[in-house]
């Protein structure tokens, strides 16, 4: 029998995968198109583009979002291994002390970032940071709260943008209410994508406690809320453009929707959560009509 490879302290490829650096862009791009088009200028009238405390919002925003995944993976590890095991890194590519320190690193550096633009941001990050710690450490183990908190921290990277600036607030609203319910709704696809390890482990997520048909008409009544939410914003904005552009989106959105009724595998689910980060794209685009 081979000798066991000794776990790695410190992987910067195992660091990348954890990172998530495909939901990190996604996150910066629509912090960014946020202040390009919702935005537009600062208070002293200048280009929000050319305001350094822009990027280091979406810095700490990035950082923050980084460390929640680590200490996601760190808390999910016996979980992964029966979910995916495949993509494990702690205690296979990288240590798990490491991953501590990392996360620690990173919530402070997030945090600091964020005191060099505005206590106000830093206290905004503090609480984030606590958050996704607490989500990963019980939160996620719960039915509900857990996609809850996940949805809301969700909303906030686009609402911390307008709250800034204290510029077209109701604008951004709409979109961060867009995020929330969506990104709410993934959230409890991934836990009936998850649901075989979850169980195995003790947790109590909402596919596990109602089973997975009534979870699937709790995403439908989320997502009545969610055309709902939108469709009074959008009549209270009262931009007509704005008004077509949802309107020609809520088609694609009904083909999800259509997909999570006939979705009775795995490997659809897998699909829905990619097909969830397209319409967040799509909606993050429209932005640019305004």
């Amino acid at each position: 029998m081979a000798p066991k490879k000794p776990t790695k302290t410190f992987s910067f490829t195992g660091f990348l995968k954890m990172s998530r650096p495909v939901n990190l862009v996604i996150v910066a791009f629509a912090q960014l198109m946020t202040a390009y088009f919702l935005v537009e200028t600062t208070g002293s009238g200048h280009s929000v583009l050319l305001d350094p405390n822009l990027y280091a919002i979406i810095l700490s925003t990035v950082i923050l979002a980084a460390a929640g995944y680590m200490i996601n993976d760190y808390y999910d590890v016996k979980i992964d291994y029966v979910n995916k095991p495949e993509e494990v890194i702690i205690g296979k590519g990288m240590k798990r002390r490491m991953v501590l320190f990392l996360h620690s690193a990173l919530n402070f550096t997030g945090i600091g970032i964020g005191y060099i633009v505005s206590p106000k941001i830093a206290l905004i990050n503090f609480i984030a940071a606590f958050l996704l710690w607490l989500y990963s450490n019980s939160l996620k183990r719960q039915p509900f709260i857990g996609n809850l908190v996940v949805a809301l921290l969700t909303g906030v990277t686009i609402w911390i943008i307008g709250f800034y600036y204290q510029k077209s607030e109701l604008l951004v609203l709409t979109y961060a209410i867009f995020a929330f319910f969506l990104n709410l709704i993934r959230e409890i696809i991934k836990d009936i994508e998850d649901r075989q390890g979850d169980r195995k482990h003790g947790c109590r997520t909402l596919p596990i406690v109602i089973g997975f048909r009534n979870t699937k008409k709790v995403i439908f009544v989320i997502a009545i809320g969610f055309v709902c939410a939108i469709l009074i914003v959008t009549f209270k904005i009262n931009n007509q453009l704005l008004f077509y552009y949802f309107g020609g989106l809520s088609l694609l959105f009904f083909l999800f929707m259509y997909k999570i009724y006939i979705a009775d595998r795995k490997a659809h689910f897998t699909q829905l959560s990619v097909l969830s980060k397209l319409l967040m794209l799509t909606g993050i685009m429209s932005m640019g009509f305004l």
